[in-house]
């Protein structure tokens, strides 16, 4: 395939028609003749698209290309709460590039090592069993949602940054809003001043009584600005929420819709870690992400000009057949999925993917055990997908199961 004219920009959270798990056809094709390719923006930039493995991690680690908010080109149309770009404020280090990055993620690092992630692996399954209960005594249906999926990784994060519980349902409400990529500027800018505010009072409330928390552990540190301290805390509360509530979701459906590796999950437990690794590889509910020439440079022979994005197609780049062989198209919990990039690569690699595995881990073979008959309770075509948001899952997951 030879693309003579720019591709159409690429949406991160598209899936193939009738396909909620597969990235679309279209992409595939690119990825397996042309992996590197020109591509039109919504803004009428020409930058590229990076669809193989090796592409979208040469991409990922090259610093020549930056990751700073005022340089790149969405790959989406989407209202924002600025007219265009702006630098990224004190804080918000996973929009800039080193040294300024490396400083705050330094900061951050030892509060989110696997060891200190693992220890949290009790209250997950406290809370885990406690939505379970409740689930049980509710009866079927129940939106898997409303009812697991949201509010573990919300009470976590919660539990993690020091915010009462009862202040899940508000902060959700205004990431929610922000996160749409067609919610008004009006309503984006009113979340975003709501949002501010709460994290304000928070971080005043911890220099006012610390506790043994991570926003505690920062704002003890004297060299981090108010300002600093509400963007990171807004960064982490955000991170660790949105996308781990997606991939619990999604893995849930996934495995409803794969009810041969529900019984490799529940007789294998060894093998759970690599269960956590082949769902997070092809589910990636991060879609793509972007990063920009600082200078003419020359990928995979194609010659990129300074100022020009690049988008990576993080699910495609999953799915390279040259990476993971044996139809990688399909879920096999028993394939080995190291070295996927559904947390990104390189310097800005996910820095709470610990966390996610622990509540991956923990959440879902529970989730099976109790319920070992889970299923839709709708119609595939009748689930609402979040084709709409920055991070791909769905709205709400109708499900039932035997009660008898």
């Amino acid at each position: 395939m030879t693309e003579t004219t720019p591709v159409e920009g690429l949406r991160p959270m598209e899936r193939a028609e009738g396909c909620p798990f597969d990235p679309p056809e279209r992409l595939a094709a690119l990825r397996d003749e042309q992996p590197l390719v020109p591509m039109a923006y919504p803004d009428d930039h020409i930058g590229w698209l990076a669809t193989s493995h090796e592409m979208v991690r040469a991409v990922l680690a090259d610093d020549r290309l930056s990751h700073r908010a005022e340089l790149n080109h969405s790959p989406v149309a989407m209202t924002t709460v600025t007219d265009k770009p702006q630098p990224a404020p004190p804080g918000s280090f996973t929009v800039m590039d080193p040294p300024e990055h490396t400083r705050y993620r330094q900061l951050l690092t030892g509060q989110f090592t696997v060891r200190r992630m693992r220890q949290l692996t009790d209250r997950v399954h406290e809370l885990v069993t406690e939505h379970l209960d409740a689930m049980e005594k509710h009866g079927p249906p129940v939106d898997l949602c409303e009812a697991l999926t949201v509010p573990i990784p919300g009470l976590i994060i919660c539990e993690l940054l020091g915010v009462a519980a009862g202040e899940r349902v508000g902060f959700q409400r205004d990431l929610t809003v922000l996160m749409t990529l067609n919610a008004s500027r009006e309503d984006k800018i009113a979340a975003s001043a709501r949002l501010g505010q709460f994290l304000r009072d928070l971080v005043l409330a911890k220099r006012a009584e610390p506790a043994d928390d991570l926003l505690s552990g920062l704002v003890a540190n004297d060299d981090l600005t108010e300002e600093e301290l509400i963007n990171i805390s807004g960064i982490v509360l955000g991170a660790g929420f949105d996308t781990t509530a997606n991939m619990l979701a999604m893995s849930a459906y996934a495995l409803m819709s794969n009810p041969d590796q529900v019984d490799i999950l529940l007789s294998e437990p060894e093998n759970t870690d690599k269960a956590v690794e082949e769902l997070l590889r092809y589910l990636s509910v991060t879609g793509g992400t972007m990063r920009t020439a600082l200078e003419d440079i020359e990928l995979g022979g194609q010659p990129i000009k300074a100022g020009q994005t690049i988008t990576v197609s993080l699910p495609t780049a999953n799915r390279d057949p040259k990476r993971f062989p044996d139809n990688p198209d399909s879920l096999d919990l028993h394939r080995s999925a190291t070295g996927h990039l559904a947390f990104g690569h390189g310097i800005h690699q996910c820095l709470g993917q610990q966390l996610a595995r622990v509540e991956i881990r923990v959440t879902i073979p529970e989730l099976f055990r109790r319920f070992p008959t889970l299923r839709l309770a709708v119609t595939p075509e009748e689930v609402p997908m979040r084709t709409d948001m920055m991070i791909y899952g769905a709205h709400r997951l109708p499900v039932t199961w035997d009660t008898v």
